[in-house]
Parts: structure tokens; sequence; C-alpha cells
């Protein structure tokens, strides 16, 4: 049996994910910002799911979540940071970042470097990226800048695999750190918000997350790019492996949480 945490899974991906990882004996621990969406969650999932509370643009509140893990958990096999944001009316957090940036890269960067004390060598670090990436600005990283949707999403996609990909080298020994795009254009409520439309069958995404967890041959893939829309580990874009822009963007990361009155182990 394994430990496994996912963010987001109270709908969507994380939650056919957590469905199905849950069916076959793990313990499953959930991640959502909506209490009672939450506990609804935790039902429809096998065992005996526990639940975590947090709002992903809030970073005291993801690290008081990842403190309440600690607390809990002795060991984890897999953290799957699943949760996304792409269309919202409040784009501007309280720090004054973009929300893209925030979900999407800055709390899957603290929550893996809490937790990473936790994971097991053997284990993996599932980030989930996307086919739509574009060169990070990391001025609108750092403070908000007005971006349209799609132009922040990419972006804030494009650093998450960066920082997957420089974490996966300096952890090269375990555990695994890998970037997955689940998948394009799936029936999930970011897809259906976002572009107006049904999407694709969910259980495309939900599926490589499982067999990321359970097959050992992903786990000897760290610091790459999965790419499930080609079904293989593809090239990483050349704007994510450029050595200058990844030292910026650590630097950038790592100041962000120690402002936050956070620290990243």
């Amino acid at each position: 049996m394994k430990t496994i945490f996912l963010t987001g899974a109270t709908d969507g991906i994380g939650l056919v994910a957590a469905q199905k990882l849950g069916a076959q004996g793990h313990r499953i621990l959930i991640h959502g910002r909506n209490p009672e969406k939450l506990e609804q969650a935790s039902e429809k999932i096998a065992g005996t799911p526990e639940t975590y509370l947090a709002d992903l643009a809030n970073l005291k509140e993801v690290t008081l979540m990842c403190k309440e893990i600690k607390k809990n958990v002795k060991r984890l096999d897999s953290v799957i940071n699943n949760a996304g944001i792409l269309k919202t009316n409040q784009t501007r957090t309280t720090s004054n970042r973009d929300i893209r940036f925030e979900v999407n890269t800055v709390a899957p960067y603290l929550i893996t470097r809490e937790l990473l004390p936790l994971i097991e060598r053997d284990g993996i670090v599932i980030n989930l990226s996307s086919a739509a990436q574009r060169p990070v600005d990391l001025k609108a990283l750092r403070e908000f800048k007005d971006m349209n949707d799609m132009e922040a999403y990419a972006q804030s996609k494009l650093a998450i695999t960066s920082w997957s990909h420089a974490m996966g080298r300096e952890f090269e020994d375990g555990p695994c750190i890998v970037a997955v795009n689940p998948g394009s254009l799936l029936a999930t409520k970011m897809v259906k918000e976002g572009f107006g439309i049904e999407g694709n069958d969910v259980n495309i995404g939900s599926d490589i997350l499982v067999r990321f967890v359970n097959d050992p041959e992903f786990s000897k893939r760290t610091g790459e790019y999965f790419d499930n829309d080609s079904g293989r580990f593809s090239p990483i874009h050349e704007a994510a492996t450029d050595d200058a822009f990844i030292d910026e963007l650590i630097k950038d990361l790592d100041r962000i949480v120690a402002e936050a009155g956070l620290h990243p182990c």
C-alpha cells in the first residue's frame, strides 16, 4: 500500500485519479479549498481518505496544510500537484501576484519542498504541466502584470516544467520529480469554463497519473517531461531548460516563499 497526496482532488482529473488509486487499496490524502466539496469528494473515494483544506493562492495556508500532513504522515510515496487554474474573476492575489503563477507554479514548489523529507527515495512527485507553455516573464511572476488568461496560464506551466526539471537534477538519486501534460482539453471544470467546450475523456488524464504512481519504470525519468498527447516522454521546451533562466526562477521562487514568512527545506 502506498501513501499518496493529491492536490485539487475535489473534481476532474484529481478526483478520478484519487478514486482509482483508492480502489487499489492505497492510502489517499486529498486537498481542496472548499470544505463542502472536499467532504463530498472524500465520500466518493474508497477506504478512508484524509482531507486537507487550503487555498493554494494563500501561501500561509499552504504551509499550514503541509505542517498538518507532516504531523499525520511519516512517509509519502507520491505527491501529485494536480490543482490548477486558468480563468477566474479575481486574477490578482492578496500578495499582488497573478493567481495562475501562485496556484500553478509557486504553491506546488512550496508543497514539494515542504514534503520532500517525507517522500521515499523511490517515490515520485508528479507536477501537472500542459501542452500550452510559453516563455516566462519573470517580472510577471514577481509582481502582478495584466495578462490574458491563456498567456498567464501558459507561462505558469512552463515555469512548473522548468523547476521540475531543475529539481529532478538536484535530486537525481530520488525521489523522481517529473512534469506531466495529462492530455489537452480534457473534460474538466477548467476546460469548460475556459474554453466553453465539454472536452475529452477525463480518464485520459487520470489514467496516466495512476500509471506514474504504480509503474517503477517512470521513477527512472526524473527531471523529464511526459506529454500524454503523444504518449511519451518528450523534449522540454528550450526556454524551460535555459540554465540562466532556471537560476533566476529558483531564486524568485525561494524569495517569494521567504517573503511570505516561510522557508523551503
